[in-house]
């Protein structure tokens, strides 16, 4: 391995004991009760690190933390970590020493919890472990996959629906523009005389034309001079009197009501 690359820790357990073991006597595994469980040959802490591919468990001192053996594990399972045939609670593991010396010792948890963490520790690392392997084959050896084609077929459209445009479009084809005065201006009705009922005949348009013709008439007279005037009252009286004519003659079917129609025409 590399001595670039780090040493992280995956497990940590503050209680483990070691034992002396038999050999084993026949292919079907080791057995725990053989091991004299009540007198441990060494107790002290466990704890399991991963460098690069390779997981280390190691054993040290409680206090002062001084290796006491370390077992490298290169796969899981294999020969370098066993489980016991008559108890979950213990494993058999496979220390090495700096000079290439190896030796097999039992090692075993009072709780069972930890054994359940020290086997689950080393079985995510040496899982994460084939993910790599299998990541750098592919990205060795890429498998050529269907090209996803996006371009525009020819004579293939697509369509935009927008929402903000067709109202702003709707709300212009439905303003309506006034329609502007043929005189310019807009007349409002005559009010109706004072104590009568209000006629039903109305001036007609052609009286209206003739009034404001005659005050459109002086004021055109007067544009010449530096001040305008305005027209002479005797005028603006006149063309009333032409206006209301017609008010005066239908209002003269009684006698109350047409005196009362005189009075508001000579005012």
């Amino acid at each position: 391995m590399e001595d670039s690359e780090y040493e992280s820790v995956l497990c940590v357990k503050p209680e483990v004991h070691v034992y002396r073991i038999p050999p084993r006597a026949t292919n079907r595994g080791y057995r725990a009760a053989d091991w004299q469980l009540d007198q441990p040959s060494w107790s002290g802490r466990l704890r399991i690190t991963a460098k690069g591919q390779m997981a280390y468990i190691k054993l040290e001192d409680k206090t002062s933390g001084e290796l006491f053996a370390q077992a490298p594990v290169e796969q899981f399972p294999s020969i370098a970590v066993e489980s016991v045939t008559d108890s979950s609670r213990y494993f058999v593991i496979r220390i090495e020493d700096e000079s290439g010396r190896r030796a097999f010792i039992g090692v075993g948890f009072g709780d069972r919890g930890d054994a359940f963490d020290f086997n689950v520790a080393l079985q995510d690392h040496f899982k994460w472990v084939k993910q790599q392997c299998e990541f750098a084959k592919q990205a060795q050896n890429p498998t050529p996959g269907p090209k996803l084609d996006l371009s525009f077929k020819e004579g293939q459209t697509i369509k935009l629906s927008i929402a903000n445009i067709k109202k702003k479009e709707g709300a212009a084809g439905n303003t309506k523009t006034r329609p502007s005065s043929s005189a310019g201006m807009s007349l409002l009705p005559p009010p109706p005389p004072p104590g009568g009922k209000t006629s039903h005949l109305l001036p007609t348009r052609e009286h209206l034309t003739v009034g404001v013709a005659q005050s459109q008439s002086a004021i055109a007279t007067n544009t010449g001079n530096a001040t305008l005037s305005w027209p002479q009252p005797t005028t603006t009286l006149a063309a009333t009197a032409d206006v209301w004519g017609d008010f005066a003659k239908a209002s003269g079917s009684s006698s109350g009501q047409t005196q009362q129609s005189s009075n508001w025409v000579q005012f």
